[in-house]
């Protein structure tokens, strides 16, 4: 089955509260199209994590193998997708990661797990220049940030 996500996290401040969303779109052997999608509330973490965040519940959504796109404008997915980046601030982490409750390397784990049966391709949906990609995934993330845990669909 193809499979499109987009993904996004917002940030109130970095680090600060905000939150995450996902947006999942797949077409059944009947032609027929099915959406999904996901938000969070406010979590004690930054921006960068969040966009981690969205990618990972989108791929732990998927049950069966599947073939995915990727939307995203977070470089941090570029990143982690294309060349298995595990340095920088994933590695390291940063040096408030100790008090909050989503760490680094907590999540490059969860990623390389949820997309360990998945084969997937990123695409970098740069900046807000009207790409119909990047429009949804700001659309997904004031969702999340401007919710209260907030819970859109359990997934599939």
């Amino acid at each position: 089955m193809d499979v499109i996500l987009y993904t996004d996290g917002s940030s109130r401040g970095n680090p600060g509260r905000g939150g995450y969303g996902a947006r999942l779109e797949f077409t059944d052997n009947e032609g027929k199209l099915h959406v999904r999608e996901f938000s969070e509330g406010f979590i004690e973490t930054t921006n960068n994590r969040m966009e981690l965040l969205g990618a990972i519940v989108g791929l732990e959504a998927l049950i069966k193998p599947c073939k995915v796109k990727l939307y995203s404008d977070s470089q941090y997915l570029v990143k982690a997708f294309n060349d298995n980046w595990i340095d920088g601030w994933i590695k390291r982490g940063w040096k408030n990661s100790q008090k909050e409750p989503v760490k680094n390397i907590d999540l490059w784990k969860r990623l390389l797990k949820a997309k360990e049966m998945h084969e997937v391709t990123f695409i970098w949906v740069k900046g807000h220049n009207g790409h119909p990609g990047n429009e949804r995934c700001d659309e997904l993330a004031t969702l999340a940030a401007d919710g209260d845990n907030l819970k859109v669909d359990e997934g599939l």
